[in-house]
């Protein structure tokens, strides 16, 4: 499975290079008129949807589908599909990006409406790189490089209609706080991965070997002799996303080599969500946050 997950960890590292990439224009961009930025936007909805990158004025919103895909592309309407040919030949086929940024532009249209919020949506799709060769575009979608965006954000009509400032403001924190962060599926359910294939044990991130040693206040490497107080926390965050999306305290113990008054001490300080009693409780993550005591 290792070159399987290695071409699917170097897709994930390459949209979000992408994403990155035009999150940075944003942030380098001033505009003459108010206007609010979301990347990575995840819109608690009926059904779940992502956008790469949204913009809002009070005038329009502005949806932008971002791909980082090397080789030559051509775009596809009938069947809608992206292909991509390598510069060895080899053809791969994409879902395309029209189709999501479509999708994008109907289910957030509909939280608009549901939030009494009814103003022009634009979408467009942006390669990542000028280097990304585009032999066939859609037909009737924008295609843009990241250095394009603010010009074409600063040439949308701005129609006599607008959201007044208070509604603009209130819009702007609603979509904030109804973001929900994304936990992926464990990648050992994604890739039906036996839990046995995992190594135990707590990680050191200076020399990279495992079996760091619980001490009574920090993590302590017996190779190289690095300490790490937060080490159960990334190691724990570890076994959700790679595991499982629930955790025992044998569980803990096992992976983490440590006793059970240190497991259930650890577990507690979490604050992780949890279902059953004594024996039978198992830990639940049902949400990613920061801080000394949290995940």
């Amino acid at each position: 499975m290792l070159p399987i997950l290695s071409g699917k960890q170097a897709s994930v590292e390459a949209g979000i290079a992408g994403e990155e990439r035009v999150a940075e224009i944003f942030r380098k961009t001033s505009f003459s008129f108010p206007h609010q930025a979301y990347h990575d936007l995840r819109p608690s909805s009926d059904e779940k949807f992502q956008i790469d990158s949204f913009g809002l004025t009070p005038w329009f919103g502005n949806i932008l589908e971002v791909k980082n895909i090397a080789g030559v592309l051509e775009f596809k309407d009938n069947p809608p599909q992206l292909i991509r040919t390598r510069d060895d030949g080899h053809k791969d086929g994409f879902e395309s990006p029209v189709v999501q940024l479509e999708r994008n532009y109907e289910l957030l249209s509909d939280w608009l409406r549901k939030h009494n919020i009814r103003i022009p949506i634009y979408g467009s799709v942006v390669l990542a790189y000028p280097k990304q060769i585009v032999a066939v575009p859609p037909a009737k979608t924008r295609l843009l490089f990241p250095n394009l965006i603010p010009s074409f954000i600063r040439n949308i009509p701005q129609p006599d209609f607008k959201l007044d400032p208070e509604t603009f403001h209130w819009l702007s924190s609603e979509l904030l706080k109804s973001h929900q962060p994304f936990i992926p599926k464990p990648v050992s359910e994604s890739y039906k991965i036996p839990r046995g294939d995992f190594k135990n044990g707590v990680r050191c991130v200076v020399c990279n070997r495992f079996g760091m040693v619980k001490s009574p206040r920090t993590w302590i490497c017996p190779f190289c002799g690095a300490t790490d107080h937060l080490a159960h926390q990334r190691t724990l965050l570890e076994w959700f996303l790679v595991v499982s999306r629930t955790i025992t305290n044998r569980e803990c113990r096992e992976f983490l080599g440590i006793d059970i008054h240190t497991a259930t001490r650890i577990l507690k300080n979490l604050n992780l969500k949890s279902e059953g009693t004594f024996k039978n409780r198992i830990y639940l993550l049902d949400k990613v946050s920061h801080g000394q005591n949290h995940l």
